[in-house]
């Protein structure tokens, strides 16, 4: 068993890091202030291929694993938790139009999805329907050769701003999971509408908001799969998205341990370092050793979901569930040490502890991610 990334995966971590010490880390705090959308900065790591990590080379993807993946967003997020995670949830949009689209769908959509010129949004969570995601009541119904969707989404990632919305809805009510499809909704289409920008309390580098379906009329062509397949694609992508949370946490994390040994190398009190005092050295071991515990889990989880193991969801629930309460653990500890300085703005863990926050809620929340894991262990 290696444990040792490959020569590939490391130039492709080292060409992440450059990109994020170039292009996001310098801007992220200004982002965060003033709430800007860097679409500029996103199209610049498309042009690398973060726009389509593990979407097919036939239309412009560069078709790596969910495990380089993971490397990549986990590099992205040492700058800015936010925008990486954004940067996630586009691919997995553009990875279920490609994976599950037929051949004209993924040639209509995933070039320009691929290079970022349109970014896509994930609409599965609705007002009443979270954790209990089969629960969804928004509709789609056959007219001809179009479908009309009506219901809402809530807790949208660029919406609002995204020009394509990848939507689950309801196309038989008299099945539960088995009920649902999948649809790609451009901006554009009559009826779609969105509720104003969220107020939250992280990621404030990206847009949130509700989409609203009123008679939203869409070609039938537009449905992604076969009718009733929306349950088990929106299943399938959860893996890899929880996995590229997961590693958004780690990013985050890894960046304010190391701000945090840099801190108390440099504040002194009762007339020596803080770094040297046996407490600080004891609160910089855990979170360490803590951290790497969750890498090697999560880098383990994401192989299997490339793999498509019988156990990957069960993996990368255990993953998602460690990494995010981890990286939290240890943003927060990094806080600390920096003593009153961390809750100022001047320094960067406090808009990391906000960040992070909101990993250990979407794409499943930790109490869903130890359902998961224990329903599958005492699975018959």
């Amino acid at each position: 068993m290696n444990f040792e990334l490959t020569e590939e995966q490391t130039a492709i971590q080292d060409m992440a890091n450059k990109f994020t010490a170039e292009e996001i880390t310098p801007q992220a705090a200004l982002w965060d202030e003033e709430h800007i959308f860097p679409k500029e900065t996103l199209q610049k790591a498309a042009q690398l291929g973060f726009g389509s990590i593990y979407v097919s080379e036939d239309h412009g993807g560069i078709g790596l694993s969910r495990v380089e993946a993971a490397l990549i967003i986990e590099a992205m997020a040492y700058g800015c938790p936010s925008t990486s995670a954004f940067i996630s949830i586009h691919n997995m949009a553009t990875w279920m139009i490609d994976t599950f689209g037929n051949q004209a769908l993924r040639e209509k959509y995933v070039p320009s999805l691929s290079c970022m010129d349109k970014i896509a949004s994930y609409c599965l969570t609705e007002p009443s329907s979270g954790s209990d995601a089969a629960s969804l009541k928004t509709r789609a119904e056959k007219d001809g050769d179009h479908y009309i969707l009506n219901g809402s989404k809530a807790f949208i990632s660029g919406g609002g701003v995204n020009e394509v919305y990848v939507v689950m809805a309801r196309t038989d009510q008299g099945s539960k999971s088995g009920g649902i499809s999948c649809f790609v909704v451009d901006k554009e289409a009559e009826g779609l509408s969105f509720g104003a920008q969220e107020r939250k309390l992280g990621w404030h580098s990206q847009p949130t908001a509700a989409v609203i379906f009123d008679n939203c009329r869409i070609p039938a062509s537009n449905m992604v799969g076969a009718p009733g397949d929306g349950f088990k694609i929106a299943m399938k992508g959860l893996d890899g998205g929880r996995i590229n949370i997961g590693a958004c946490s780690l990013g985050g994390a890894q960046r304010c341990l190391n701000d945090a040994i840099n801190y108390v190398k440099e504040r002194r009190q009762f007339g020596q370092r803080i770094a040297d005092f046996q407490n600080t050295q004891f609160m910089l071991a855990e979170m360490k050793t803590k951290l790497e515990a969750a890498r090697v889990l999560l880098y383990k989880a994401a192989d299997k979901v490339s793999r498509e193991t019988i156990d990957k969801t069960q993996w990368a629930a255990m993953a998602k569930l460690l990494a995010t309460e981890t990286g939290s653990k240890v943003v927060n500890d990094a806080l600390q040490l920096h003593g009153g300085y961390g809750f100022l703005r001047d320094f960067p863990a406090e808009r990391f502890l906000r960040d992070l926050r909101v990993h250990e809620i979407l794409e499943g929340t930790s109490q869903i991610m130890k359902f998961v894991i224990g329903r599958d262990l005492v699975a018959e």
